[in-house]
């Protein structure tokens, strides 16, 4: 599986995100208060809102269009909603981090962009 360069971990804000662009469009990359690293499909589940937008708390993002929890671990939204967005690997390799997409979703751009 091709790994693609998203940055080091002070590039993405605590409580924050970054996109990468992708073939299979656009994939959120989270940063919690703990520093741990998610990667979502950036698209909510609900109404397709930019997760990338929504508000990063310790394991979910909150959608900016309706207010629908995210959990940034698997991509399920959180209960009574239901739905899922698919959720990616990332890999961290001499503090650089890296976004695993499978090879049916090879990376158009390795830039990420301020989310």
């Amino acid at each position: 599986m091709p790994l693609v360069e998203i940055g080091k971990l002070e590039d993405i804000p605590k409580l924050g995100s970054r996109v990468v662009r992708t073939a299979q469009g656009d994939i959120a990359i989270f940063r919690n208060n703990e520093d741990e690293v998610f990667a979502l499909l950036d698209i909510c589940p609900h109404k397709a809102g930019p997760l990338s937008q929504g508000i990063v708390c310790e394991h979910t993002v909150t959608c900016p269009l309706h207010n629908w929890n995210i959990d940034m671990r698997n991509g399920e939204a959180c209960a009574p909603d239901e739905g899922r967005t698919k959720s990616f690997n990332v890999v961290s390799k001499s503090d650089v981090l890296f976004l695993d997409i499978p090879d049916d979703e090879k990376a158009v751009t390795t830039q990420a962009v301020a989310g």
